[in-house]
This record gives structure tokens, C-alpha cells and sequence, in this order.
């Protein structure tokens, strides 16, 4: 499931990924990140993970594709975790998006907030 958790001040926006990803989850996360884009132009996201259990065939389709395609409209992704292989999720994701990305701990929460807001 992706879910909205909060809108920083107009140019971040942050979901919570819990379960296992399935294309109806794209269908609203989509929109919601186009919404801000248009909104503010370059737009920061944190992801916060939260018993994160992966994709099916079809969201990771759908993953892929939104990388590709929003790759150089993301500024920052902040990405927090529970887990060693969410961290290293950041690291694979780097190849696919102009954004700077950082991983955080779910206890770091704050930390990532004030480095996805940055200079805002």
C-alpha cells in the first residue's frame, strides 16, 4: 500500500510504503507526484518504509516506469527504513533518477525531513 503521510511546504511530499506494492498503488501515487510537480515544478519526496514487503510483476513495472519518466523532475528522495535491504535499495535506485538520495533510519526521521527540506 502507498499512502500520503504529509506535505512538507509545497515542494515535498511523503508517503509510507507498507505490504507488497500492486499496480493499483501506482495509481494514485502517480498522480499525487505529477500533482506536485505541476503545482511547484522540482519536487522532493520522502518515502518512509514501514514492514515494506516488495513489488509484484506489475508495481515494479510500474516503478521502473515511473523512474524513467519522472527521473529529472525529482530534486531529493529522502528514503527511510527498517531494514538493511531497504538501505540497500537506496544504492540501486541511483542509477535510475537525476534526484539526490539519501537513506535513513526510521529512527533518523527528523534527520531526513530537515535534508529533504534543505535549503527550501
Amino acid at each position: 500500500m502507498i499512502e500520503m503521510i504529509e506535505e512538507g511546504n509545497g515542494k515535498v511530499i511523503a508517503f509510507k510504503l507498507s505490504g507488497k506494492l500492486h499496480d493499483e498503488d501506482y495509481k494514485t501515487f502517480v498522480p499525487a507526484v505529477d500533482n506536485a510537480i505541476a503545482e511547484n515544478g522540482k519536487t522532493r519526496v520522502l518515502v518512509q518504509f514501514h514492514d515494506f514487503k516488495g513489488w509484484d510483476a506489475h508495481a515494479l513495472w510500474d516503478d521502473i516506469k515511473f523512474a524513467t519518466t519522472h527521473c529529472t523532475k525529482i530534486e531529493r528522495i529522502a528514503l527511510v527504513g527498517e531494514d538493511s535491504w531497504e538501505k540497500w535499495m537506496a544504492s540501486v535506485c541511483k542509477p535510475f533518477t537525476m534526484a539526490k538520495i539519501q537513506y535513513f533510519d526510521v529512527s533518523d526521521i527528523d534527520a531526513a525531513w530537515r535534508w529533504v527540506e534543505e535549503g527550501l
